[in-house]
């Protein structure tokens, strides 16, 4: 029976450890490392002080169809795709990588910049599987030629994201505003994040 490698463990408590630290559920830590569920499990207490919560993932590809999760969600996955095809980062790495800098374009312009991002990191990573399903796609606006999340084999040659068409209560309720800050803000963040990923050298 071979041995595991010590070192490859501690790079495996490492990344369990950051994703723990950007809220990500024990399902997800199963899923990307070969450590135990007891370990996994001690190690959630350790980092968080509470024991992991219980319940099933968020599994509705309808969430990120929704106005404000599905610009969120286009920003992360464009951050996300351009550092897995053209950066060392790589897959798990990745996915930490670019969420760390979604949160770090999410929370500008927000009012509460320690408010709950709106794409949790275990979305964030169920939505990488929904992509590897063939679940969803990408679909580049009409207007602004940007990339947003889309129901897979949904008609391109017309699309209009979210941010070109936005309904018309967009943002505007109390609960939205005081979380997320003015809809503009989110809006001017997503469009920078996008503009970098398509100016950035391939």
């Amino acid at each position: 029976m071979a041995t595991k490698s010590v070192a490859r463990e501690a790079e495996e408590i490492f990344l369990a450890t950051e994703m723990i630290e950007l809220g990500a559920r024990l399902q997800v830590l199963q899923a990307e490392t070969s450590l135990s569920y007891d370990r996994l499990a001690r190690l959630y207490r350790e980092v968080k002080g509470c024991s992991p919560p219980k319940g099933m993932l968020p599994f509705s590809v309808d969430w990120f169809m929704t106005w404000l999760p599905n610009i969120h969600s286009s920003m992360f996955y464009s951050v996300y795709h351009y550092m897995d095809k053209h950066t060392p980062a790589k897959k798990s790495r990745a996915l930490v990588e670019a969420y760390r800098l979604y949160l770090e374009q999410a929370s500008a312009g927000r009012m509460d910049a320690g408010g709950e991002p709106v794409l949790s990191f275990t979305r964030a990573w169920m939505l990488l599987r929904f992509f590897d399903s063939n679940m969803v796609q990408l679909s580049h606006c009409v207007r602004c030629k940007g990339g947003f999340v889309a129901h897979a084999h949904d008609p391109q040659n017309d699309f209009v994201c979210a941010i070109c068409r936005p309904p018309p209560r967009a943002g505007k309720t109390r609960s939205k505003a005081g979380a997320y800050g003015e809809p503009a803000a989110a809006l001017r963040s997503a469009r920078r994040a996008a503009a970098s990923a398509e100016a950035a050298p391939g």
